[in-house]
């Protein structure tokens, strides 16, 4: 490290590195479409008690949620292609940056799961009834009524697990990939200011999540304003 603090530093380091933010937006982004995706086939056996599955996805999100996911990168990125090399398939020329997407996603899927399956159940189910006894099917129930009420439930934790996704970019260095902190940590070894740097990601970082945070409110705002305009017409 330098001899002295240098804020100068700070603001050139910044500017350096806000260049491989859409490396960890990109990231971010191909997660929580997965995790979405994986989050609703995990949830599913959850909500309907499917037999043998249940158990399997209820391991699964276990599994995500209990353990931390820098060694859920590691695992992936070093086993898994161990354990597909005896099936002939050969993926040491897939780029890290897929093995992070993957276990990002699984991590925010299992977070995504248990959000889905608490908001839905947090629908009154005599609503869904209603909607049967007058001939609506199952999945025109489940879009019409029952999603709308659940995702208004589910807005503020959803935001939480974007937030938190966004923090666990930060991580994707460790296997090779170059975003702002795998270069925040090549200029920091290289010119001996590793204070500097920090601070520089924690700044981006912070009006990142900031900036997430009040999209976020100002959505929640808008569908309470139009749950209140619903309920009194």
């Amino acid at each position: 490290m330098g001899n002295t603090f240098d804020w100068q530093s700070v603001v050139k380091y910044l500017l350096i590195l806000i260049h491989y933010l859409p490396v960890s937006l990109m990231i971010l982004v191909l997660s929580l479409i997965l995790g979405s995706v994986v989050g609703a086939l995990l949830a599913a056996p959850r909500l309907y008690k499917w037999p043998i599955v249940n158990g399997w996805s209820g391991a699964c999100i276990s599994f995500f949620r209990g353990t931390p996911i820098i060694i859920q990168l590691i695992l992936i990125f070093y086993g898994l292609p161990e354990l597909l090399k005896p099936l002939g398939v050969d993926l040491s020329r897939v780029s890290p940056a897929v093995f992070v997407v993957l276990t990002f996603g699984l991590n925010t899927g299992a977070s995504l799961a248990e959000i889905y399956r608490l908001a839905v159940d947090s629908v009154d189910r005599g609503q869904s009834e209603a909607a049967a006894s007058v001939g609506m099917t199952g999945w025109s129930t489940f879009f019409r009524i029952v999603f709308p009420q659940a995702f208004r439930i589910a807005m503020p934790h959803l935001s939480n697990v974007v937030v938190a996704s966004l923090k666990d970019t930060s991580l994707a260095f460790s296997v090779g990939v170059m975003d702002m902190m795998g270069r925040g940590e090549a200029i920091g070894l290289v010119s001996y200011r590793l204070l500097e740097v920090y601070i520089s990601l924690a700044i981006i970082y912070y009006i990142i999540c900031l900036t997430l945070q009040y999209v976020f409110a100002r959505i929640e705002h808008k569908m309470q304003r139009y749950t209140r305009i619903m309920t009194s017409s």
